[in-house]
């Protein structure tokens, strides 16, 4: 808004000249009001004019100006601030989940009431959610966390998380990044898959324990005795050495960052989403490279809104959508303003790299590292009718402290209808294993 004297300055109107005088007002406003009594009476419908048109001038500027007004204030966006016709997948799930924590189980759907009046209705599956919820409750767990996501549609089914350790880290927890451990296995054999180097069935010798966690001997083979192992036993088995070849010897540094790339890391995934970016820090060595493809490298970080989305990626052929917390908005009086709709963000895999990821996952559960989270204590199958294609991983960590568990997982293989992933932290007691919470879960969804 202009002061006083830069109005004075300019050109005065038609309207203003009704009002005036012959000879010219002073220009300086405080020796007017020490006119001689004579002019008085003039100041008196000057000034009451004067002060309505300064009012007025920012209606004439948006009127009569092409430029909009700006606020030099800048207004932080609270929740309900957004307009129906603005949101977006990316939006309306920064909308929904600031209001989450007010959200309620109504007649089965999950909602939360907005401050203007209106409704989020999120796509939460309520026995899933209540599931994992009673299991991260019943035993305590120091830290959990759990995502699950319809591969199809990306609507989130589930966002569970509980801490009896700090219970305010749970309002972060799904969108914080943590180190991947060996899920990161499943990008390394993508990199190699891709260039058509190794199949699902491709058998790699290796040196050293199966869960080695020092790479130096990886590629130096014994010239007798070397074990050897094909990439689906060895992804069914998580085998550290196996992996740390397949990254450095065959597929190569710059094929696996690319592949990581693609798959979201190092840049900003999920724009305009509390979802934080996932990283995955530059190898310099070969042994670098090698923890990085085994899943040892504690600078490969993912939220697991991410590895949720990934994982579901690939159970949708390869294309990844955005995650959607929302099922629509309603207003005030009960009409729909906003329905969500699948939102592509990129394709990661070819269909046919999809199918023999599956392939290598589907092991896991029948006689790899989550066998026993899915079968009964005479062998029997947990899910007998249900094909399941899974992925876990375990290493350290010191945000917060503890020792990271994770559970990625789709099913069924033929015709996936949920992807999700668990982390479970544990300290020095373990309570529970991710594997566990991913199998009632499905157990839930699928009963």
């Amino acid at each position: 808004m202009q002061d006083f004297k830069r109005l004075s300055q300019k050109k005065r109107s038609p309207l203003s000249s009704l009002f005036a005088s012959r000879n010219p007002s002073p220009r300086n406003t405080y020796k007017s009001l020490i006119e001689p009594p004579q002019k008085k009476k003039r100041l008196r419908l000057l000034l009451p004019l004067i002060a309505s048109l300064l009012v007025a001038y920012p209606v004439f500027s948006l009127l009569f100006s092409s430029r909009p007004a700006v606020s030099s204030v800048r207004e932080e966006p609270r929740p309900g601030m957004l307009a129906p016709g603005s949101l977006d997948p990316f939006s309306s799930f920064q909308l929904a989940s600031s209001v989450m924590g007010s959200a309620r189980f109504t007649d089965g759907h999950l909602e939360a009431p907005l401050p203007d009046g209106g409704t989020v209705v999120y796509a939460i599956d309520e026995a899933v959610q209540q599931r994992v919820q009673d299991v991260f409750s019943q035993f305590r767990v120091p830290y959990g966390v759990f995502v699950a996501i319809e591969p199809k549609t990306g609507k989130v089914l589930a966002m569970a998380a509980h801490s009896a350790v700090a219970p305010e880290w749970e309002q972060r927890a799904f969108y914080s990044v943590y180190p991947m451990a060996s899920l990161f296995k499943i990008i390394t054999a993508t990199a190699a898959l891709e260039q058509k180097k190794v199949t699902p069935e491709t058998v790699i010798p290796f040196r050293g324990g199966l869960y080695s966690e020092s790479s130096r001997y990886w590629s130096s083979l014994p010239r007798r005795g070397a074990q050897e192992m094909d990439l689906t036993t060895a992804m069914s088995k998580s085998v550290n050495p196996v992996f740390g070849r397949l990254a450095c010897d065959i597929a190569g540094r710059e094929s696996v960052l690319r592949c990581a790339e693609r798959f979201g890391f190092n840049h900003l995934l999920l724009p305009g989403t509390p979802v934080e970016p996932s990283k995955a820090e530059y190898p310099r060595t070969d042994d670098d490279l090698r923890l990085m493809g085994a899943g040892l490298g504690r600078e490969v970080k993912i939220s697991p809104v991410h590895a949720a989305v990934m994982m579901a990626a690939i159970a949708n052929g390869g294309t990844m959508l955005a995650p959607a917390l929302v099922d629509e908005i309603r207003d005030s009086k009960g009409g729909v303003t906003f329905s969500s709709r699948p939102k592509v963000l990129r394709n990661i895999v070819s269909p046919e790299v999809a199918a023999q990821l599956t392939k290598m996952m589907s092991a896991t559960v029948s006689k790899g590292t989550s066998r026993r989270a899915f079968h009964d204590r005479r062998g029997r199958p947990k899910l007998a009718d249900i094909t399941v294609a899974a992925k876990t991983g375990s290493i350290n960590g010191t945000d917060p402290q503890g020792h990271y568990n994770w559970f990625a997982a789709f099913a069924p293989v033929d015709e996936p209808q949920i992807a999700l992933v668990a982390l479970v932290i544990n300290q020095d007691k373990w309570k529970i294993k991710a594997s566990y919470v991913g199998e009632q879960a499905l157990e839930a969804f699928f009963k």
